[in-house]
């Protein structure tokens, strides 16, 4: 996920992009033209678009970034369209989720999907088919290794076994374009 996912970030051009993060530091590698985090509790993007507190409007972005987030929310639908409704027309919605790994409430744990299933929620959520890019990776080594005990596990690059087999994934990503 992770060199696949900078491809297509560094594909958009970072540094002409005002980008907004939910509730995490994935895009803290890149060097946009502007970047801002927004946390929860403070923020609850579940609650309704982010407002810009002098107009009282949606706050508009380039790029909103959302990695490992979505598969806690009580409400991701509601959510998405959400995050939508803060993209600037051409923005991009980049959401990366974990299909295969340990329940991990923090505060809570809902949701999983394929990349299939990440392109039809997006598709619900009002994004076009077309304009939708999804992707998954994984393999049943690394599904017994996010069994051990100790979660997540370290990568051990001489042992563990990072091949793509698309019948057992372990994470899927999408980036989706406002129409």
């Amino acid at each position: 996920m992770g060199p696949a996912s900078r491809r297509m970030i560094q594909a958009l051009k970072p540094q002409r992009l005002q980008v907004a993060e939910i509730s995490g530091w994935y895009g803290e590698q890149f060097d946009f033209k502007s970047y801002e985090k927004f946390r929860y509790p403070e923020y609850d993007i579940c609650a309704g678009p982010y407002l810009d507190p002098e107009t009282g409007k949606p706050r508009k972005f380039d790029l909103i970034l959302a990695n490992q987030v979505w598969e806690h929310l009580d409400r991701p639908y509601q959510a998405t369209k959400n995050v939508r409704r803060m993209l600037k027309k051409g923005g991009k919605f980049w959401v990366a989720v974990p299909f295969f790994i340990p329940f991990h409430a923090a505060p809570m744990d809902n949701s999983r999907w394929s990349a299939r299933g990440l392109k039809n929620f997006l598709i619900e959520c009002g994004f076009e088919e077309h304009l939708i890019e999804a992707h998954q990776w994984g393999n049943r080594h690394v599904a017994r290794r996010n069994l051990e005990d100790t979660w997540p596990p370290e990568y051990d690059e001489a042992t563990d076994d990072i091949e793509n087999d698309p019948e057992m994934p372990i994470c899927a990503w999408a980036m989706a374009e406002r129409s």
